[in-house]
């Protein structure tokens, strides 16, 4: 397939990807539940990053005041990835985000101070997870989610990264909906670089940390990685946020 034949096939990227793939914000238990159920097949029983519970769903403090999204796999009529973005809490003295805590001491607050940012404009992006099934290409199995340079090659369009970029996406669009400004987040230097090819980089707010590996504290904010997304990007994203509208139901819920 030459680079003309790839670029008239990224033109219906959002056609393609509702062929095989829906994005589905968690506004209900059942839902949430799901997301659980993904987490734990990933993060307990396949990466072994967390205890694995009776009831087969990792669970943790910080889902109580967070936003949930899925991704469910039409041709299996299942639930295969997620995502959450973590709120602070408005109930507790304690309104940190997670990265605030485990970064305390190596963030560079001349970038950015989270603690002097209006509480209900940012959020954390984390549990981002794609069950093994989905997960077959070589060194896919000891990450929760995996996107490599090859996928953005001229090549068959088997290899483009649906997943990954669906969830990416409807984590923005999920974010834009509920006026969340600023996302942060733990992550991998090389997914990082990958996430830029969206068309906004992630700017680095900090020194690396040892967790589950070298992770680095971004940020990005949302309008910002909306209104600089590449053209080739804007057909897959207007796919994900009609598929988000249709989960809103045209409510916003007070998560």
């Amino acid at each position: 397939m030459n680079a003309i034949m790839f670029t008239q096939e990224t033109a219906h990227l959002g056609t393609s990807f509702k062929q095989y793939f829906e994005i589905v914000p968690a506004l209900t238990e059942e839902l949430r539940h799901e997301a659980y159920r993904v987490r734990h097949s990933v993060y307990c029983e396949d990466l072994q990053f967390e205890f694995s519970r009776p009831d087969k769903f990792e669970i943790d403090e910080y889902d109580a005041h967070s936003l949930h999204l899925l991704i469910r796999s039409i041709h299996n009529d299942a639930f295969i990835g997620c995502t959450r973005i973590i709120r602070p809490p408005s109930n507790s003295n304690d309104r940190r985000l997670p990265f605030e805590k485990t970064c305390a001491q190596t963030l560079n607050r001349s970038i950015i101070d989270p603690s002097k940012l209006p509480k209900d404009k940012i959020g954390e992006v984390s549990r981002l997870a794609v069950i093994a099934a989905f997960r077959r290409r070589k060194g896919e199995r000891n990450h929760p989610i995996n996107i490599s340079k090859e996928d953005f090659s001229t090549g068959p369009m088997v290899r483009f990264p649906y997943i990954p970029l669906g969830l990416y996406i409807g984590t923005i669009e999920l974010a834009r909906i509920y006026d969340i400004r600023v996302l942060f987040m733990l992550t991998e230097e090389r997914l990082a670089c990958h996430f830029s090819r969206l068309g906004a980089q992630l700017e680095s707010i900090g020194a690396p940390i040892e967790h589950h590996g070298l992770r680095f504290p971004s940020m990005v904010e949302t309008n910002r990685i909306i209104s600089s997304m590449r053209p080739i990007f804007h057909p897959l994203y207007q796919a994900i946020a009609q598929d988000i509208k249709a989960g809103m139901d045209g409510t916003i819920d007070n998560q």
